[in-house]
């Protein structure tokens, strides 16, 4: 297999369920370059001089561009619009300084230690229920009875989204989760229904921001959606829409996948599942090797604004590069 479609190899659903034996092939060549005129980056060393980089950009979306629908308003005038606005409020993870500072610093303000305390009782109540209704059963299906869920339950708990939207929220999440999969940016029937999803997302929460701004909670999106001086909002409406709809889909997949991955892997090394039963403190600690082990995001797309040179290679102005995070997660030379 050459390193030019090693990266097509990792996408293949075949390579999914064990996809390491690639990425140790990956590191041979810490910097490879791929038929599509891609960089991957996939050791330890390599990856650690890249992440905080400022010469790669976040911003690396291809243009937002609804499909055609054969109707003249909504294709002249209305779409353009629509793309316009979506092209200039990406999620915070797709801004760069300073908006990326700007938008992070808002939703920190508002994921406070106190609320995040508050919202543990709540975790465990629900996990517990979630138990509760396996009782009795042959079977179990960790991620239809568990995975899926909690995490639903839990941003829209933090969020402030009524319990009774809290499955809408779910089918949302579930399909906003794919648009971020390489393969989704180029297929047009997808790109039709992630663009249909996002637009009804939107609207509820455009109106559920209206309602905060009425009768404010003591939520995240109400203090979000507060306004400060002279009356206007802190974050506009736009920024607002799109950083909960991050919230959501950020909050809920990534923990999907923690705790099924997670489960799975004390599955298989049953060792360190008995030593965590017998002393529950080592929890966070589990958590954190799972997180490096068997990461939920495995890994993150970037622009090259300049030229680089790295591990040996020079990754040229413009190009696309791919930080193989889980790579340089099992990368030998550090772990």
């Amino acid at each position: 297999m050459s390193d030019e479609t090693l990266f097509a190899q990792i996408l293949d659903p075949k390579n999914r369920a064990n996809p390491y034996p690639l990425y140790a092939q990956l590191r041979e060549t810490p910097v490879s370059r791929q038929a599509d005129g891609s960089y991957l980056v996939s050791t330890h060393a390599a990856l650690s001089s890249l992440i905080f980089d400022p010469r790669l950009s976040s911003e690396d979306l291809p243009p937002s561009r609804r499909p055609a629908t054969g109707n003249p308003l909504k294709d002249w005038i209305l779409n353009p619009i629509r793309n316009r606005v979506v092209n200039t409020h990406r999620p915070l993870i797709f801004r760069d300084p300073p908006d990326h500072d700007t938008l992070r610093g808002f939703v920190m303000k508002e994921f406070t230690i106190a609320r995040v305390r508050d919202a543990h009782a709540k975790v465990a109540t629900l996990v517990d229920a979630l138990i509760d209704k396996c009782r009795g059963r042959d079977t179990v299906c960790l991620v239809d009875d568990l995975s899926y869920p909690l995490p639903v339950a839990v941003i829209c708990e933090l969020l402030g989204v009524p319990e009774a939207d809290e499955r809408q929220f779910h089918a949302w999440a579930t399909r906003l989760a794919t648009a971020l999969e390489p393969d989704a940016r180029h297929d047009e029937a997808g790109r039709r229904e992630i663009a249909a999803t996002f637009d009804a997302i939107s609207d509820y929460m455009r109106r559920l921001i209206r309602e905060k701004r009425r009768h404010p909670a003591d939520d995240m999106l109400s203090g979000l959606a507060a306004r400060g001086g002279r009356g206007r909002p802190v974050m506009g409406d736009i920024d607002l829409i799109s950083t909960a709809i991050l919230l959501l889909v950020a909050g809920h997949e990534t923990t999907v996948n923690l705790i099924t991955n997670g489960m799975l892997t004390l599955l298989r090394h049953p060792d360190e599942l008995e030593k965590l039963k017998a002393d529950p403190e080592r929890a966070p600690r589990v958590i954190e090797e799972i997180l490096r082990y068997e990461p939920p995001v495995h890994f993150r797309t970037r622009k090259a604004l300049g030229a680089i040179d790295v591990a040996g290679a020079t990754i040229p102005a413009g190009s696309s590069v791919v930080l193989m995070l889980a790579a340089g997660n099992r990368d030998p030379a550090r772990f």
